[in-house]
């Protein structure tokens, strides 16, 4: 609701809201739904409109709890708007970026007033009447600014509110709790402890100083309007995880759930056990319906994503009045109107960022091999009665490269399908887009994991400046090699023949002499260490170090170098079968603490499906 219209909403009278809403009710009662149906869509869209109202009820037709008297939960939070608002989002975007999703990211920049409590549908209207009179007759006592003090721990990160101020913000919380119980007959309990802005929660201890350093970057004094604002969330999902459907899914079985992109769906850790393997059962949050659904067809979302805003009233005090000169017009940064100025600003907090850029490892699996498509027979579906490579599908490379022994040799040092081509280029234009720097770039001498060099340096375009140094120690675990020996490599005189951008003046820390068949566990973690210390030694200057390796990679070199312990030999198994083509971890160095954390990479998971081989005379020529 934008800020006029919350000024608007706040000098309406009692008995002009009431008979708002109830034309709403009449409305959908008019159109033949029940009433106590008719209120539970009012009370989950916000009651805003007719509209929304009958749009839910139609997406809920087939929801089983329809006529479950359930009611939703409300909280009263109070949220910053304007120039203060808009430094946070960038710490939430920076901290994500940095050290990883922590449990402030589920919700949007808040003081908790009061927490969540229960009001009963045909009651919500109340709620907002007292917002509105308790509003009022706080607003010549709210404060012009809040003052707001860092506060940091092991876990937590956030603003304290200043005493003085926040007793004036628990009396109006009291306040409100009092109206609301006496009016909504609904139990609400305010906020009497430490007032507080959260900004992280529940993160790792190494990156503490990392947040701190984000953190110092917001100035708390910022120009800002303060807005109390009424919440709500379906309180049957509270401790569910929320996903988001990335795609579309048109149900196979009577057991699977219609999902569209962009529906939230919630998930029960607990149900997940006895699921099929890449299958998750879920809620979906538009319709109420249950069912399985593709694990791959969705992403993580955020907590308060499925929450809904019924009503704000916005805290107006003369310094709070923004103000725009005629040679400044108003551009939009994270979707909300500012000026140029206040853009400057947070431009300046982010090159003060990027000034302190630091050395960083990213460490990715190769793109689709041509064997993981066609089978381990996928070089006598290629190869003619005279032993010459010819195309039988469009997803074959075009060409082989040329060597001088047997091309048998392919069969265990398989090349990229043309879609691990596509893929690795993909990656290498969007680290391009990011804008990041690569320095250096390794890769084991297995052929698939060249080409995925060779293709994301040809996305970045560095192909011309940066070369490869191909590294034998960066072979995954010999252990899992089918042929049970060492492949057959190609050499680097090949590799150069054919076109790949070899580092010749390279030699590797690990021969290819010195890999031993059918290693154990404990020698393979052994070599990865070695050869990951021996590589970041080898590279002193700012940037990134590119390592292109296989699944057994992502674990085994960024483990010893952040100093987290070996896993157990089955546990690694599990988490490798689970790390897609061009799968990546990416590890950045704290030089001023002499060590090494994983943070976000910077870009996202590329995510596709399945396309089966395809024979038209199979029922299109034929009688089914």
């Amino acid at each position: 609701m934008a800020v006029a219209e919350t000024q608007l909403y706040a000098k309406v009278s009692n008995k002009h809201r009431s008979r708002s809403t109830s034309v709403l009710l009449e409305s959908l009662l008019a159109k033949g739904f029940p009433a106590h149906i008719a209120q539970k869509a009012l009370a989950a869209t916000g009651q805003k409109t007719v509209e929304e109202a009958a749009k839910w009820l139609h997406s809920h037709c087939n929801d089983p709890s329809l006529d479950d008297p359930i009611p939703q939960e409300y909280a009263l939070y109070l949220c910053p708007t304007g120039c203060l608002h808009n430094y946070l989002l960038e710490f939430w975007k920076e901290s994500k970026r940095q050290c990883g999703k922590n449990r402030a990211h589920e919700v949007f920049p808040h003081v908790t007033l009061c927490d969540f409590f229960t009001c009963e549908d045909q009651k919500v209207v109340l709620l907002y009447d007292a917002l509105k009179r308790v509003g009022e007759s706080f607003s010549q006592r709210f404060p012009p600014s809040i003052s707001l003090s860092l506060h940091s721990s092991t876990s937590y990160l956030g603003f304290f509110i200043d005493d003085k101020h926040a007793n004036i913000l628990k009396e109006f919380a009291q306040a409100f709790s009092s109206e609301a119980s006496a009016v909504a007959d609904c139990h609400v309990k305010p906020c009497l402890k430490q007032l507080h802005l959260t900004l992280s929660h529940k993160f790792y201890p190494h990156h503490q100083k990392t947040l701190e350093q984000l953190a110092k970057c917001i100035n708390p004094g910022e120009t800002c309007q303060w807005v109390a604002a009424l919440y709500s969330r379906d309180m049957r999902f509270v401790h569910y995880q929320t996903l988001r459907a990335l795609f579309q899914y048109k149900p196979q079985n009577i057991d699977e759930l219609m999902i569209n992109a962009g529906d939230f769906i919630y998930v029960d850790p607990t149900q997940q056990s006895d699921v099929s393997k890449g299958w998750v059962i879920g809620t979906s949050h538009r319709t109420g319906c249950r069912g399985f659904l593709p694990e791959n067809y969705t992403e993580t979302a955020n907590e308060s994503d499925t929450w809904v805003k019924h009503r704000e009233y916005v805290f107006v005090t003369a310094s709070r009045h923004f103000t725009q000169t005629e040679n400044e017009p108003n551009v939009k940064t994270n979707g909300e109107v500012q000026s140029p100025s206040v853009s400057r600003s947070i431009t300046k907090v982010l090159s003060l960022q990027n000034a302190t850029l630091r050395r960083g490892v990213l460490v990715i699996r190769h793109g689709e091999r041509v064997d993981q498509v066609f089978g381990k027979s996928w070089l006598q579906q290629c190869l003619t009665a005279d032993g010459k490579y010819y195309r039988a599908d469009l997803n074959f490379p075009c060409t082989l490269p040329k060597r001088k022994d047997s091309m048998k040799h392919f069969e265990y040092d398989p090349p990229l399908s043309c879609c691990g081509i596509f893929q690795s280029r993909l990656i290498g234009e969007a680290l391009l887009d990011q804008e990041v720097t690569v320095s250096y770039v390794y890769s084991s001498p297995a052929l698939r994991c060249i080409q995925t060099a060779q293709h994301i340096l040809q996305g970045l375009k560095l192909d011309q400046k940066v070369k490869i140094r191909v590294e034998p120690g960066l072979f995954e675990w010999t252990k899992w090699e089918a042929s049970k020996v060492i492949p057959n490599f190609m050499t680097v005189t090949e590799l150069v023949e054919a076109s790949y951008k070899i580092d010749t003046s390279y030699r590797g820390n690990f021969p290819l002499s010195s890999l031993v068949p059918s290693e154990s566990y404990e020698e393979y973690v052994s070599r990865s260490s070695a050869v990951i210390k021996q590589i970041i030694t080898a590279c002193p200057s700012k940037g990134v170090i590119l390592i292109v390796g296989h699944g057994s990679s992502l674990a085994s070199f960024t483990r010893p170098l952040i100093g987290l312990p070996t896993r157990d030999s089955k546990d690694f198994a599990q988490v490798v079968r689970k790390i897609p083509s061009l799968g990546m971890c990416f590890c950045e160095e704290l030089k001023e603490e002499n060590k090494w954390q994983l943070v976000n990479p910077p870009v996202k998971t590329l995510t596709h499906g399945a396309n089966a081989a395809f024979n038209w005379r199979n029922g299109i020529s034929t009688n089914l």
